[in-house]
């Protein structure tokens, strides 16, 4: 007597008939897998950003061109209208070295991201965040992915989300009194598959827009006039303001379509001199206070001729 077929259960076929599906789906192309992960999931930043722009979405998305080429983000910070607009093509770029390698280790190891992050979600308590905090300002040597999930953690973990740096580059930022720590896995597999189809740079913001083109958008979103400017080492003057503004004219006489944001300052305004200057407001995202944010006014820079 023949053995009885296998079924699987809710169904009446046989596993003879179900295997070769199976293996169909294990099959289809990481391409394909990756059209319907993104369908499903929409990025947002990995990280908590000193002047993230996740409250101003509204007002720049409204101002990008109906059709682009390449995104060029020079100052990408937390990459929040990047991760909005998922382009097809972008280039993103920033002067600090860890959120650039950050970023480029989770188009290549994501899971060994979470694998780390992991051991901080266990881990995590006062005492295991400075030692943490520690080995990462004694920059020992350590993987890619151990070095980005720390990142992670300590930005998630720190007081009020604040990333700062001294004049040596050391993160000083004290334990920010969270009781539990716990990452947003599927936001950074979300998040991998949008870096995936971007150019990361680090570096200086002129060279990272120097081959942007007619027809391609970059948004520019520097350091505020008058803010903090300490999430990296060395220090955004007063020149460099006047040099992102030139730069900003010079894209748009190549025919570069150009958004920029800054704080509503005197200085701000004369720097850019008969552009559109709409000036919005929002709570601020830092503050020395956690409940004493305060609303922060500045403004959304566009060419007039292409208002």
């Amino acid at each position: 007597m023949s053995a009885p077929h296998e079924h699987t259960a809710g169904s009446n076929a046989p596993a003879k008939q179900i295997a070769p599906r199976a293996r169909q789906v294990a099959r289809r192309p990481r391409e394909e897998l990756a059209v319907e992960y993104r369908a499903t999931h929409q990025a947002t930043p990995v990280l908590k950003w000193l002047g993230g722009k996740t409250k101003l979405l509204p007002e720049l998305t409204a101002r990008l061109p109906a059709r682009f080429g390449r995104y060029f983000e020079p100052f990408v910070g937390g990459a929040a209208l990047f991760f909005r607009v998922a382009p097809e093509r972008a280039v993103l770029a920033d002067s600090n070295p860890d959120l650039i390698g950050l970023y480029t280790c989770l188009t290549r190891d994501v899971a060994g991201v979470i694998r780390k992050l992991e051991h901080h979600r266990t881990a995590h308590s006062e005492s295991h965040y400075y030692t943490t905090r520690t080995r990462w300002n004694d920059r020992e040597l350590w993987s890619s992915a151990d070095r980005a999930a720390t990142f992670i953690y300590l930005n998630k973990t720190c007081f009020n989300g604040l990333w700062r740096v001294n004049r040596s580059g050391a993160f000083n930022v004290g334990w920010g009194k969270h009781a539990t720590f716990t990452p947003d896995v599927e936001n950074l597999r979300a998040a991998a598959l949008e870096l995936q189809r971007a150019v990361l740079r680090t570096g200086d913001y002129r060279a990272a827009v120097d081959d942007a083109l007619a027809g391609d958008v970059v948004y520019m979103d520097p350091p505020y006039d008058g803010t903090f400017t300490s999430y990296a080492p060395g220090s955004f003057t007063d020149v460099d303001q006047a040099e992102v503004a030139h730069l900003a004219r010079t894209l748009d006489a190549r025919g570069v379509h150009v958004i920029v944001s800054n704080a509503d300052t005197p200085r701000i305004r004369a720097l850019y001199a008969g552009w559109t200057l709409d000036r919005v407001s929002r709570q601020g995202t830092v503050s020395c206070k956690g409940a004493g944010r305060a609303r922060v006014a500045e403004l959304i820079i566009t060419p007039r001729s292409r208002a």
